[in-house]
C-alpha cells in the first residue's frame, strides 16, 4: 500500500466505471475505491432503457456489473471498501481506508497517489417512511429515467421546488393523472416553472398542498400511499402507480470538507468555466472531479460517465504534464 499510484479513483458508479476503463486503457492501472456498497444509484434501479446502445433495456445492477468487469478486463484494480479520510494538502495525495486515524497512530490502510478523480456521486433526500423498499418497483427519484414505465398510470410528485416541477412535467407526458404533495401553501419553484405546471398543464397536474406523505404500502409494489395535512393533521390513504420523491440530492462530498472547494450545496467546484486545460479539476491541482458529486443539474447515467471519461482523460494529460 506504499506504493504511489498513478491514479485512485474514489466511487464505483458509472463516472468512476468509465474513468477506470479509459485510464486503464491509457495504461495507467488504475485503483477504484469502490466503497462497501459499490454501484452507485443504478444499484437501486430496475430497467435502464435510456442507457444508449441498450435496445432491450438492461437492469441497473446488470450494467453496473457490465462496466465493472471491463474496467477490470483492462487492468484497473477494484477495491470494494470505503475511503474515510484523505490528504490533499501534500504530494502525493494520501487516502485512507478502515478508519480514521487515532491522534499519534496510523491508520488501519492508506493509499498514495499522484492522481485522483472523485466520482463518490450524490443521493436522492429520502422521506424516510419506509418508501425505499419500493424504489424500482413504484417508487423512483427520476421521472426523466423512469416516466414512460407510467404510460396512463396515476402518479404523484413530493416537493416543492423546481426538480418537483421538472418531475411533474416528464411525468404529464405519459401518465394519466400526476398530483403534487406539498408541504407549503405554495410552491419554492421559479415562477415559469410554476406556471408550466400550474397552467400549461392544470387538466392533468393537481396538487394537494399543505400535506405530505406520511406512509407508504403495497406487496412487491407500491400500491398506495398516506397523505396527512400538516395543519390538521387529518389523513387519507389514496391509491398509486408510481411514487416520485423530488426533495433534493445530497452528494457525497463529507469527507472532502475543508479539502476541496465545495459549492453552498456541497457539490465539487470544478474549473468547468475557466479557460484552462482540465475543466474537471478541482480546487486542488492533480484532483479531478466528475459524476453526480460535480453535476446537480442532468443526473443521468449517461452523463456521469461521460463526466468520467472527461475527467480520466484530463487526468492522463495532467500526468503525462509531469514527467
Amino acid at each position: 500500500m506504499n506504493e504511489v499510484r498513478k491514479v485512485i479513483i474514489i466511487g464505483s458508479g458509472p463516472a468512476g466505471y468509465a474513468a477506470a476503463l479509459y485510464n486503464a486503457r491509457a495504461a495507467l492501472v488504475p485503483l477504484v475505491l469502490a466503497g462497501g456498497k459499490w454501484g452507485g444509484q443504478l444499484m437501486l434501479t430496475t430497467k435502464v432503457e435510456n442507457w444508449p446502445g441498450s435496445n432491450e433495456g438492461i437492469m441497473g445492477p446488470d450494467l453496473m456489473e457490465k462496466m465493472r468487469q471491463q474496467a477490470k478486463k483492462f487492468g484497473a484494480e477494484i477495491v470494494d471498501k470505503n475511503v474515510t479520510a484523505v490528504d490533499f494538502s501534500k504530494r502525493p495525495f494520501e487516502i485512507h481506508l478502515g478508519g480514521v486515524p487515532p491522534a499519534g497512530g496510523p491508520p488501519s490502510e492508506v493509499y498514495l497517489a499522484e492522481a485522483v478523480i472523485v466520482a463518490t456521486g450524490a443521493e436522492a433526500k429520502m422521506l424516510e417512511v419506509g418508501e425505499e423498499k419500493f424504489l424500482g418497483r413504484g417508487v423512483s427519484t427520476c421521472a426523466v429515467c423512469d416516466a414512460p414505465f407510467y404510460k396512463d398510470k396515476i402518479t404523484f410528485v413530493v416537493g416543492g421546488g423546481d426538480a418537483a416541477m421538472e418531475e411533474a412535467l416528464a411525468l404529464v407526458k405519459h401518465a394519466r393523472e400526476v398530483i403534487i404533495v406539498h408541504r407549503r401553501d405554495q410552491f419554492r419553484a421559479s415562477q415559469i416553472m410554476q406556471d408550466r405546471v400550474l397552467k400549461d398543464h392544470a387538466d392533468k397536474i393537481k396538487v394537494i398542498w399543505d400535506s405530505q406523505v406520511a406512509g407508504v404500502a403495497g406487496e412487491e409494489n407500491l400500491t398506495k400511499i398516506v397523505v396527512e395535512n400538516v395543519k390538521t393533521q387529518a389523513k387519507q390513504e389514496l391509491a398509486v402507480d408510481g411514487l416520485f420523491i423530488a426533495i433534493g440530492h445530497k452528494p457525497n462530498t463529507q469527507i472532502f470538507k475543508g479539502q476541496l472547494e465545495l459549492d453552498k450545496k456541497g457539490y465539487l467546484v470544478t474549473r468547468w468555466g475557466d479557460l484552462g486545460n482540465f475543466p474537471t479539476q478541482t480546487s486542488v491541482t492533480g484532483v479531478f472531479g466528475a459524476g453526480d458529486v460535480v453535476d446537480f443539474r442532468y443526473r443521468q447515467a449517461v452523463t456521469a460517465a461521460g463526466f468520467g471519461v472527461m475527467a480520466a482523460l484530463d487526468a492522463e494529460r495532467w500526468l503525462e504534464q509531469q514527467g
